[in-house]
């Protein structure tokens, strides 16, 4: 039998966020849409990945304050923690928001086609073919999001886990061993620890969250070993075996650790193997999708967004590159009047929910002296913040700034300093001098006050910082 050919202004393959919000953004400016997915809508970040992990970390910050209760002069006890019902916890909240963004993708007329798409050539132009339908529309937009890199290990759920599966644990490991020090890596090294698991994390990188400033590498560092957190950076893994009651990894230096399960932590992967991007013209490299800077692919009428664009890979910047993509085809339509900006890596922040908190946006110091030659740099100490310190958190802000004196990086690591990066994002994506932000008022006693103290300091009128 024939397939079926349907026509739309936009169709839209993969659900996750940057594909939703290229949808709702869409059908918002009157489009009519197709949106292709073949699980549920929201995509990793709300099922598998973001959400649920957040939902994991923040068990572990209530674990950790009873635990801690006695040094403010409460007295409260930590019996047990219930793997399960921390689960039970996270589904509750991922169901909540499934139900609202499944509403809201109704209710703006998208039509949710649910199945395995795939790009192909008809009609003499790329479309999407989904079991017996063939989508056809002006406007791709491939979203297909990424997947757990496994260093080609044996993932058997059991004793040798990705990210995903150690979400569905029923109950917590009493030791384990986190292979990849970056982002999801410590995430989960920090919650286990918090939750009583005695972890190990192993980085291949000289140290810790690698892509972060080395001050804050040192910082973390330095909080994960008075958490019992033992890191092993600098020296790679060189093989990994997988018993009936644990699993030894053992480092190419000779030494070797045991625990009862190994999360494989070491980054995200492209999902476009299989799914006829190359056949149909789009280029690709490494699997990930050549784009250029307003997400076009080489493939007439295709974008692409989100994870498999090389570069950050954040759910916020699928996000971005979604709304980006629908405004600007309604842009070429005439729907709207201006075109939309394009969305530039190094003004989105990042933030890693491990405890401490670390939040950075805009260039490093190095990346800044290798764009302008030279750069400023100031490190406030949050032992100087009063509200920091209530909250019984160590870490540091850190400013950079170019020749001209625009502060161009914010980096911070702190409880709860992921908060602070809205602000550091404005200072950085607005071109703000340090003066400039010296003469905000920041309230008090709040951890904001950090940035305006180091922006204080930058300026060369430090209050509560060293001269």
């Amino acid at each position: 039998m024939a397939a079926m050919a349907d026509d739309y202004d936009v169709v839209v393959l993969g659900a996750g966020s940057g594909g939703y919000a290229a949808a709702l953004r869409s059908a918002q400016l009157g489009r009519r849409v197709a949106l292709v997915e073949q699980s549920k809508v929201g995509g990793t970040c709300l099922h598998r990945g973001c959400i649920p992990t957040k939902a994991w970390l923040h068990a572990a910050e209530v674990a950790d304050t009873v635990r801690d209760a006695s040094a403010v002069g409460v007295t409260a006890s930590l019996d047990s923690v219930d793997a399960s019902a921390v689960g039970a916890y996270a589904e509750r909240i991922i169901d909540r928001l499934y139900k609202g963004l499944t509403g809201m993708v109704s209710g703006r007329g998208i039509e949710t086609v649910e199945g395995a798409g795939r790009l192909v050539e008809d009609r003499g132009r790329p479309a999407v073919a989904v079991g017996d339908r063939i989508l056809h529309a002006p406007d791709i937009v491939l979203a297909t999001g990424s997947y757990s890199r496994t260093l080609g290990l044996p993932i058997d759920n059991e004793r040798i886990l990705t990210s995903e599966h150690a979400l569905q644990l029923a109950s917590l490991p009493e030791s384990a061993i986190v292979l990849g020090g970056g982002v999801i890596g410590v995430e989960f090294a920090s919650a286990w620890a918090s939750l009583g698991v005695d972890v190990q994390i192993v980085e291949a990188a000289d140290r810790l969250v690698p892509n972060e400033e080395p001050e804050i590498s040192k910082t973390l560092a330095r909080a994960f070993r008075k958490r019992g957190i033992t890191a092993h950076t600098g020296s790679p893994m060189s093989s990994v075996d997988s018993g009936e009651h644990n699993v030894e990894l053992t480092l190419k230096d000779g030494k070797t650790l045991t625990a009862d399960v190994l999360l494989v932590a070491v980054g995200r992967g492209p999902s476009t193997q299989g799914l006829g991007f190359a056949e149909v013209g789009v280029e690709m490299a490494e699997d990930f999708v050549v784009v250029d800077e307003r997400l076009r692919t080489s493939a007439p009428g295709v974008w692409a967004v989100g994870d498999i664009v090389p570069g950050l890979q954040l759910a916020h910047r699928g996000f971005a590159h979604g709304i980006f993509v629908a405004e600007e085809i309604a842009h070429r339509e005439g729907l709207i009047e201006r075109a939309p900006a394009p969305v530039l890596d190094r003004e989105i922040p990042k933030v890693t929910y491990c405890d401490p908190e670390i939040a950075s946006v805009g260039l490093t110091q190095a990346q800044a002296e290798q764009e302008y030659g030279e750069a400023s740099t100031y490190s406030y100490n949050l032992g100087g913040n009063g509200r920091s310190q209530i909250l019984q958190t160590a870490g540091l802000v850190k400013l950079v700034s170019n020749p001209a004196g625009e502060i161009v990086g914010v980096h911070m690591v702190g409880g709860r300093m992921g908060e602070q990066v809205g602000e550091a994002q404005l200072i950085t994506a607005w071109g703000a001098h340090a003066d400039e932000v010296a003469q905000l008022v920041h309230a008090h006693p709040t951890q904001n006050e950090a940035l305006g103290e180091a922006a204080m300091a930058l300026a060369g009128k430090p209050l509560h910082a060293p001269d």
